[in-house]
């Protein structure tokens, strides 16, 4: 596939997570998608993803994703974005706190045949627990 191929994915991508609708991740993925960051008891393949944004969704409903930067060549993608949201719902175990978190982060997808068969992400978690007032030094 080409890279402008590649690029509607990552765009697709995108819009799946900001309106919620997460089927179009059975597209975006394949069926044996490597994911070299999942979250903390992420399913493997398409399904961890949708499981992984459902719950982030669940903890921040109004949850947007901005694309900053992409570079782009036949088989890859990197992106930095910017996540927002509010928090309204349980989020690793806290509970809603009403407040806005913004955070930056970056992933690199590789693809074949225009869906995404590897990534490698990385989000500013720390950054949203002190968002929302929780100190995980202190914590431990």
């Amino acid at each position: 596939m080409s890279q402008q191929a590649n690029i509607a994915a990552t765009q697709r991508l995108g819009e799946a997570v900001n309106s919620g609708n997460l089927d179009v991740l059975h597209e975006v993925f394949a069926p044996n998608v490597i994911d070299r960051d999942p979250g903390s008891d992420q399913l493997p393949g398409p399904e961890g993803f949708i499981q992984f944004f459902t719950g982030f969704r669940a903890a921040f409903p109004d949850l947007s994703i901005g694309v900053e930067q992409m570079v782009a060549d036949d088989d890859n993608i990197a992106i930095a974005y910017t996540i927002t949201g509010t928090h309204q719902g349980d989020f690793l175990g806290i509970p809603a706190t009403g407040r806005p978190i913004k955070a930056r982060g970056v992933q690199i997808a590789r693809f074949e045949h225009g869906q995404i068969v590897e990534r490698w992400g990385s989000s500013d978690q720390l950054g949203i627990l002190q968002q929302l007032g929780v100190n995980p030094i202190a914590a431990t």
